[in-house]
């Protein structure tokens, strides 16, 4: 086996960190509901399909384009096509927005773990969190230590740092979930109820609207078009099998999602089944859970910690991963050391945080805010909603189009050009080059416009409110591309190589 010193020591240890980047706070919050309020198991079964058909051709290819270049995201993409290089300095840019707010959810989770076995919970929680949320000083302070784990992770490298805390936290996450869905399964007769709300097959509640929820829960939950499973992907060897691993990430990000909706609608069901049609977003995790916990007496304290803690590792996890990417980036392209860029850019982020941690507390009176929103909403509808799926649909072109030096409509040409470079997917290559060529883009492309169709419906009547935030990304993507095209075009970005040359 090859033992890259500056990448991935072993197949579990990439599976894991990729898998660790996948299984994040959607996988808590977002996917328990929306298989409640989509039919289900009916909802399950699209999903599934649609993780397969979507997620896993596109998590394929930001993996392949990394791997195949041993470079960061900039790097990458220009070494499939020159052209193509502003698709790598988006990729760069998108997690950095994310870290800005993410951090303040994970310093939210950090701060409900510490104050497990103080009580935090009660029954007026809704109050206790607002309380705390739009405190001046108390969200900072926890998002700031939340960065610092993160950061020191980070500095010690994809081999010292990434993989080895990725093969202690992933299955100690998965370990707590098992615990607690069991425990949770076993809290009284209402369990069935949560069960049957949360599990039922109703294809007539799937419907489109349902169908298309699938879609985009498989796409964001996969974190593709973000940068990270490029930047992963380029830190692995030839022991890397891209299917295999591949296969293992979404069955893993799939099941931590599935067990994390048995335990949350059991307990909802069991004690607390008022909720259960409200139960949905940061009010799940932050009021309804907790209360459920002040229900369960002594033995609700320790479920709490556990489950915080758990909730924390995921999101830990998950910003290690989007860090990396700009760190990656910033290290090779201007030949600095990996600590100080680390420090630096958490730095960065977490001064951008602060006002962001404000806003969506409501700290003085709600007045920090941007065209109407929160900078929170504001950052995750730019990022999630119009920059992830135009990267991704990106990473399928690049793999389906590009990377060939004679670029044929004959998928089968376009594989055996792959399989020159390396992908080998074995008998699902053929498979694996319909798809990605044709199929899964134009299935993101229907993912992106009813995304955005959906937002301007839900953010107002007439569609105006949303307006700003669509605006907004697409100058974000005229200015990447022109920064590209301006300085970056031309002149040597780097690759691993040189985090090798710095450390000598």
């Amino acid at each position: 086996m090859e033992n890259k010193k500056h990448g991935f020591g072993s197949s579990i240890g990439f599976i894991l960190a990729a898998a660790g980047s996948a299984v994040g706070l959607g996988n808590l919050w977002a996917f328990p509901y929306k298989v409640s309020a989509n039919g289900g198991a009916a909802f399950v079964l699209v999903y599934i399909l649609c993780v397969i058909v979507i997620g896993s051709i596109a998590m394929i290819s930001e993996i392949f384009i990394g791997k195949r270049a041993q470079a960061n995201a900039v790097s990458s993409y220009k070494k499939a096509n020159k052209n193509l290089g502003f698709l790598g300095l988006i990729a760069v840019l998108v997690p950095t927005i994310i870290i800005c707010y993410y951090s303040v959810l994970g310093g939210w989770t950090l701060r409900f773990t510490v104050n497990s076995f103080q009580s935090i919970a009660s029954a007026n929680n809704a109050v206790s969190f607002g309380s705390f949320s739009s405190n001046v000083y108390e969200p900072v302070f926890f998002t700031l230590v939340f960065m610092v784990m993160a950061s020191i992770i980070i500095m010690a490298g994809i081999k010292d740092g990434v993989e080895k805390s990725s093969k202690v936290l992933m299955p100690t996450l998965f370990i707590i979930l098992v615990f607690i869905a069991i425990f949770c399964l076993f809290l009284g007769d209402g369990v069935k109820d949560g069960l049957v709300y949360y599990l039922k097959p109703n294809f007539a509640e799937l419907g489109f609207s349902g169908v298309v929820a699938a879609m985009g829960q498989a796409f964001f939950s996969l974190s593709i078009g973000m940068g990270t499973l490029v930047a992963y992907g380029s830190y692995t060897g030839k022991e890397i099998k891209i299917g295999n691993a591949t296969f293992m990430i979404c069955l893993f990000d799939t099941l931590v999602a599935f067990i994390a909706g048995l335990a949350i609608f059991s307990a909802i069901g069991a004690l607390q089944p008022e909720s259960l049609k409200s139960a949905q977003g940061v009010g799940l995790i932050y009021v309804i859970i907790p209360q459920i916990f002040e229900k369960m007496g002594s033995v609700g304290q320790i479920v709490s910690f556990l489950f915080f803690a758990m909730v924390v590792i995921a999101a830990l996890t998950s910003v290690i991963s989007i860090l990396e990417v700009s760190v990656q980036f910033i290290t090779q392209k201007f030949r600095k050391n990996r600590k100080k860029v680390t420090l630096v850019m958490s730095l960065i982020c977490f001064i951008i945080s602060i006002p962001v941690a404000w806003s969506v507390g409501g700290a003085f009176d709600g007045k920090i805010t941007i065209f109407g929103y929160d900078l929170l909403t504001f950052l995750d509808e730019i990022s999630n909603t119009v920059l992830m799926p135009l990267g991704a649909i990106g990473a399928c072109l690049t793999v389906g189009w590009f990377i060939e030096k004679k670029p044929s409509a004959n998928p089968f040409k376009t594989l055996k050009s792959l399989q020159e470079e390396g992908i080998g997917l074995g008998k699902f290559g053929k498979i694996f080059a319909v798809m990605v060529k044709y199929i899964t883009p134009l299935l993101m492309v229907f993912v992106e416009v009813m995304g955005v169709r959906g937002k301007f419906i839900e953010f107002g009547a007439k569609g105006l409110d949303y307006l700003p935030i669509v605006i907004t990304a697409l100058i974000i993507i005229a200015i990447m591309i022109a920064l590209y095209f301006i300085f970056f075009k031309n002149k040597e970005t780097g690759d691993n190589s040189v985090e090798e040359q710095l450390e000598k």
